[in-house]
């Protein structure tokens, strides 16, 4: 197999832009066999969570910390995922997983993300360095306007983080600094086709809309962490381990199938994220 890791472009357009997008990062086949397995997963079905938007619309999500051996987890340890994380961190660490997602936007029904920062959520776990948090959206669908893509502020990393209060269920950035950043800077909307790896940095401005479109709008979110970036109020020790890398074929040639039903998946109510710490009613969402 044809090793794919990013080059200096693509890595000098992530610091510049706080995102870049891989085409085809993953083939078709190692998609379908990751989404059909998705589609009948009775542990990430039982285990989703719904967060409801500010109109009520639900998004749903599955997110669990540790991987093991199932498919998901063969391409969240493969060697092209691990490799180009590290690449794009500020420390020359090992590379930790601290959670992933499965994102589920079903037709006419899923809702949307309000503007937000990955920080926002995640300076509530009290990591320390923003800069050692690396985010990869993998498109087991297509994505784009029709059914909710993600949207981005680009650039906007480099504006730190900003505050952040509740929006709907969700954690959403302050209002006035989003329309600030928006007459600032330009709004993208990543389009994806199933396969495609958008690399994004945990204080990029970023949203998306509900999904009004008749096709489902499917997507894992892996998150990694540098080991030399602590987290002071987070109880899985996962973004403190080492990912254990897998070589790429193993997605395809390995027997990695369901989750397990005994994976540390989040419950709604542990999330420290959703938890009011009294200052979050004083940011205009």
């Amino acid at each position: 197999m044809k090793e794919i890791i990013l080059n200096e472009d693509q890595v000098l357009a992530y610091h510049r832009d706080g995102y870049v997008i891989v085409r085809s990062f993953f083939s078709k086949a190692e998609i379908d066999k990751i989404y059909s397995t998705a589609l009948e997963d009775d542990a990430m079905r039982k285990n989703a969570v719904d967060l409801n938007d500010q109109t009520g619309k639900k998004t749903r999500l599955t997110l669990w910390f540790t991987p093991g051996d199932d498919v998901y987890s063969l391409l969240i340890r493969s060697e092209r995922m691990v490799r180009s994380a590290a690449r794009l961190m500020e420390e020359d660490a090992p590379v930790c997983h601290f959670h992933s997602k499965l994102m589920q936007k079903a037709p006419r029904v899923g809702g949307a993300w309000e503007w937000h920062q990955d920080y926002g959520y995640w300076y509530k776990n009290q990591f320390m360095f923003p800069g050692q948090l690396v985010s990869v959206m993998t498109a087991l669908t297509e994505a784009n306007k029709a059914n909710g893509c993600l949207q981005v502020i680009k650039g906007s990393h480099k504006m730190g983080r900003v505050n952040h209060g509740f929006a709907g269920e969700q954690v959403g950035a302050d209002m006035v600094m989003v329309n600030n950043a928006l007459k600032t800077m330009e709004l993208v909307y990543c389009e994806l086709e199933p396969g495609d790896a958008l690399f994004f940095h945990s204080n990029l401005l970023h949203r998306s809309e509900a999904n009004l479109s008749d096709r489902p709008r499917w997507s894992m979110i892996s998150c990694y962490n540098a080991q030399t970036n602590p987290a002071y109020n987070e109880t899985s020790t996962a973004y403190n381990v080492p990912v254990q890398t897998v070589p790429d074929e193993a997605i395809l040639e390995w027997a990695g199938g369901a989750a397990r039903a005994g994976s540390d998946f989040l419950k709604k109510e542990d999330d420290p994220a959703l938890k009011d710490t009294g200052w979050e009613s004083q940011v205009a969402t």
